[in-house]
């Protein structure tokens, strides 16, 4: 089961790398318009911030959440390609806004999909399953914009649409087959034994004690017959992200670290261009930090049982800050690369500790939306870091950088403020 799951996971997820930049090409390619070509990607982003918290509940609200998921998938594919279509055909106004409406369905490739891997894995394997759950982001992050280049050298821009869309077809079979939600009631982490077995950091608030046992056991689990409608259901997993201290602590601290990264997405060509005269280098520098974090994520999952997740977030923070502030003093491309390796080393443990963490702390029944909430936030963090980098890195790559290693420090901050934060959640009652 594990094994379809992984299969499907890096099919979802490197299409999904791929849709960002396939549309951008292709609308550069159809339309000749760079103006026409970024609002598309702007659209295709833009709403997954509005779509995950909605989309989460919906999922912890199906019996069979991978069916939802494999009917997202249609609806994300079919978005892509009626854009593909309209190009050249349609005014640009509405496909900027058929990819808005794709664009709400982007969480269900990312965290719709890991919410459903402790019934996948059971807890006895989840904190293995977890690191290589991540490992399919680092391959999708490596190898999605590298199939982008080579389809688009080898067939043209609107090629690469139709590839994007082939491997999320190829994800419905995974998608589909998913457990039901009861299928394995004994094997989920949120129940009060397997919040007790699971809990990595002894000093901080556990789900249990956040809520408390019985609503949150599959005997009290609302999924297909909800007690209340779907705007409570929205408005509780907000206040469950708010009042559980490590989770609160880690969703606020890895969107503040996602909007630094951006800042080194969007810095790297600039870097290489600085570097070496071509920016084309720099898009091997993403490829060194993907690489690197594959690797990374791999001596995890071969380690085997991590139990303190919280402490690996903030190392893995820092580790990604040191990474961006190297590079930004790197004055020969060998330097930059090493720079890439150290934050890559970091950035890869940062994604597997922050599913643990989310794994450990949400409530069984709302886990998807959690997890969806968690993408979303992340998503739209990258989005304004993307922007802010721009101007930055058009000064210079070393100035957008050092701004960005200053944001992963604020995200450390952020996820060690533990002394204030404990002492708050325990005045609340956890």
């Amino acid at each position: 089961m594990l094994a379809r799951y992984m299969a499907g996971a890096v099919a979802a997820r490197t299409g999904d790398e791929m849709s960002g930049p396939a549309l951008l090409v292709a609308g550069l390619a159809v339309t000749g318009s760079p103006l026409t070509a970024s609002w598309l990607l702007a659209g295709l982003t833009v709403s997954a911030a509005a779509g995950g918290p909605l989309l989460g509940v919906l999922l912890d609200r199906a019996r069979r959440p991978g069916r939802l998921l494999a009917c997202c998938l249609l609806g994300y594919t079919a978005g892509l390609l009626v854009v593909l279509y309209g190009l050249g055909r349609v005014p640009d106004a509405a496909l900027i806004g058929v990819a808005v409406v794709a664009g709400l369905l982007g969480p269900a490739l990312t965290g719709g999909w890991t919410a459903q891997l402790p019934r996948v894995a059971g807890p006895e394997h989840l904190s293995r399953a977890n690191a290589l759950d991540s490992m399919s982001y680092n391959v999708a992050g490596l190898v999605g914009p590298a199939v982008v280049g080579v389809v688009a050298t080898a067939s043209g821009g609107t090629a690469t649409v139709l590839v994007c869309a082939g491997l999320l077809v190829a994800a419905l079979p995974a998608a589909w087959s998913l457990p039901d939600v009861r299928a394995r009631p004994a094997a989920d982490p949120d129940s009060p034994t397997a919040t007790r077995a699971h809990s990595a950091d002894p000093g901080s608030p556990t789900a249990e004690r956040a809520h408390p046992a019985a609503p949150d056991s599959p005997a009290g689990s609302r999924v297909g017959g909800s007690r209340h409608g779907v705007w409570a259901e929205l408005v509780e997993g907000f206040a469950v992200i708010g009042r559980n201290v490590p989770l609160r602590r880690a969703t606020a601290g890895s969107a503040i670290s996602c909007s630094g990264l951006a800042m080194l997405v969007v810095s790297a060509p600039v870097l290489g261009a600085e570097l070496t005269g071509e920016s084309g280098h720099g898009a091997l520098l993403l490829a060194v930090l993907a690489a690197s974090g594959l690797v990374a994520n791999a001596v995890i999952a071969a380690w085997g049982r991590v139990r303190r997740w919280d402490r690996v977030l903030v190392w893995g923070t820092a580790l990604l800050g040191t990474g961006m502030a190297l590079a930004a003093g790197a004055g020969a491309f060998w330097a930059a690369a090493v720079a890439a390796v150290v934050a890559g080393a970091g950035v890869g443990p940062q994604l597997t500790a922050l599913f643990s963490v989310r794994h450990r702390e949400a409530p069984a029944r709302l886990r998807s939306q959690v997890f969806t909430t968690g993408a979303s936030l992340k998503i739209t963090s990258f989005a304004i870091g993307s922007a802010l980098a721009g101007p930055l890195a058009a000064y210079s790559a070393s100035s957008a950088l050092l701004a960005g290693a200053a944001l992963q420090a604020a995200a450390v901050a952020v996820l060690t403020a533990e002394g204030r934060d404990t002492a708050e959640g325990s005045a609340r009652g956890g």
